[in-house]
């Protein structure tokens, strides 16, 4: 059975569309009373989100089923969103609403881990394709077995990250949305066709954004290993710490410097 269910499912329309559920949030008065920010950035790690509200001055932003804070350095034309939990559904949920409410450029900061045994714990990758291997994507576009980064925000983003003095590379990356059924048989298939990493969001956020047709990149740090065919956690070493700081100041730089 092909997936979607139903035949050419990403050419019908929506029953209830999220512009449809902002409106419903005006009518209940939980409406954001803010202007929608420019850019913002998807953050999924908790202490990374901690840091941020110690380290920066912020404004509280409610209107969303997460915590969005606006940054005063930014005059509040970007915003940080966390503490959502992880997963291309709920991430692509807050996706379509912000979108709907006027925000129109977005980078997404995370961890991945590596398929490839040259690639660093800590090294810096940005993503420009991902293979759809999570449910979400497929209600957007046609089945294929890739979706794209926004090409004008991932260039800006490896601008930003030569400025900074960064090395990183450019990759393609496994998106699946469920982690404990990542096969040994996956891996071996992905490590011969050269794929870098593996983490649960990009490709719902390419497909989604290439819908609605904003620009959206990703930016990971490598936090584990399964180069190996085995699972090699290292979040807990401290310069994981020092590289999700580095992705948040990035991925500020870049929407920082962009307009509507």
């Amino acid at each position: 059975m092909a997936f979607p269910n139903l035949k050419n499912k990403h050419l019908k329309d929506s029953m209830i569309t999220p512009l449809e559920f902002m409106a419903y949030q005006k009518k209940m008065g939980e409406y954001p009373k803010y202007k929608p920010p420019i850019g913002v950035i998807f953050c999924y790690s908790r202490t990374l989100m901690e840091y941020i509200l110690k380290n920066h001055k912020t404004t509280r932003a409610d209107g969303f089923l997460a915590e969005m804070y606006l940054l005063s350095e930014t005059k509040n034309k970007v915003a940080v969103i966390g503490k959502f939990g992880i997963g291309a559904p709920v991430v692509v949920t807050l996706l379509e609403e912000l979108i709907a409410f006027g925000t129109k450029k977005f980078i997404s900061i995370g961890t991945a881990g590596t398929l490839q045994k040259h690639i660093q714990i800590g090294s810096l990758m940005v993503c420009d394709r991902a293979i759809r291997d999570e449910g979400t994507s497929h209600h957007y576009l046609k089945s294929s077995k890739y979706a794209y980064a926004s090409k004008d925000i991932t260039d800006k983003i490896k601008k930003s990250l030569e400025k900074l003095g960064q090395k990183y590379f450019v990759g393609t990356s496994w998106t699946i949305d469920a982690p404990y059924r990542e096969t040994v048989a996956e891996a071996k298939q992905y490590q011969k066709e050269g794929v870098a990493t593996v983490e649960m969001e990009a490709s719902a956020l390419f497909a989604v954004a290439q819908y609605r047709k904003v620009d959206l990149g990703c930016i990971f740090t490598i936090s584990d290993s399964l180069a190996d065919l085995e699972w090699k956690p290292k979040f807990h070493l401290k310069k994981m710490k020092k590289r999700k700081e580095l992705l948040y100041k990035l991925a500020l730089d870049v929407l920082s410097d962009t307009k509507n």
